[in-house]
């Protein structure tokens, strides 16, 4: 298969930090460190990496051509729904890839440095792709948004050494997409990542670990926007819709505090937990409120 030259780069940036964690670990005492556990992170977590890559170029970037690596300032557009998906996306990475760390015997405090890395080279590396596709361009504001989540998660550990406010995500789909799939998704798959009207992210707070609360549920604020069926305000304006922000205050599951003896249930719940189940919610829009018995 012939690999485009963005996805060259990206790939290569990503073995050099897992060649240089790779060395380092060398250092750290042999016997703390399962090396077959370790091999098959480095690998899976490449091989995972480039099947994502090619995934993302079929739903994102095959329509467009390419051309040399440019910069585009996209800090105004989705009503920055999009850089608040770079935010949760470099978080849970930061999370997944410093538990892997960790399963293979690398110390906590190093696997979180390690994943935190990881997952900011990986997540920043996609800018490599957008600065050589005509349709869009790398973006320092998705830059930053990838360095705010790593720093959320990798803050929490340094601070508490846990996770106490974790980032979550909820879809719905929305009559938005009928209107340009070709931009916000003709399939569930497609919309789920394209159409930001339907999107909803969230900082879950643990509240029990703050101040006596049930130890099951959480508080959780969202973000989220509607009426957007282009990238800027004055396009979806001429076209007749109005975007506006949405903003919210819900309760939320803490799917932390079931434990099992089953791996694979813990895993599950680990997943799980990334997505904000419904639930009752409020939301602030439009110096409005209104109330749902079951949001997501």
């Amino acid at each position: 298969m012939n690999i485009p030259v963005h996805f060259r780069i990206a790939l290569t940036s990503v073995f050099l930090l897992f060649f240089g964690f790779t060395a380092h670990t060398q250092q750290l005492a042999s016997d703390s460190i399962n090396h077959k556990r370790l091999t098959g992170v480095i690998i899976g977590t490449g091989a995972t990496y480039t099947a994502t890559l090619i995934a993302l170029n079929n739903i994102w970037y095959s329509q467009y051509d390419k051309q040399s690596f440019h910069f585009f300032n996209d800090a105004s557009e989705w009503k920055q729904v999009d850089k608040v998906g770079h935010l949760y996306s470099t978080f849970q990475l930061s999370s997944i890839q410093s538990q892997l760390f960790q399963w293979s015997g690398v110390p906590k405090k190093k696997s979180d440095l390690y994943g935190t890395l990881t997952a900011f080279v990986m997540m920043s590396s996609i800018e490599v792709m957008d600065g050589f596709s005509a349709g869009y361009g790398a973006s320092a504001t998705d830059l930053l948004a990838n360095g705010i989540g790593a720093g959320i998660f990798l803050g929490q550990q340094a601070l508490w050494k846990e996770t106490r406010i974790y980032p979550k995500f909820s879809f719905h789909t929305t009559e938005f997409a009928d209107q340009r799939p070709g931009t916000l998704g003709s399939t569930l798959a497609e919309q789920i990542i394209k159409d930001y009207n339907g999107q909803t992210y969230w900082l879950s707070i643990d509240m029990d670990k703050f101040m006596r609360f049930p130890k099951w549920l959480n508080l959780a604020v969202g973000y989220g926007a509607e009426n957007m069926i282009y990238a800027q305000d004055e396009m979806n304006i001429e076209a007749g819709l109005y975007p506006y922000r949405q903003y919210y205050l819900a309760i939320d599951f803490d799917l932390t505090g079931i434990h099992s003896r089953s791996k694979l249930v813990n895993t599950l719940i680990y997943f799980a937990n990334m997505i904000r189940l419904p639930a009752p919610a409020l939301e602030f829009s439009q110096n409005k409120v209104k109330a749902y018995a079951f949001y997501f």
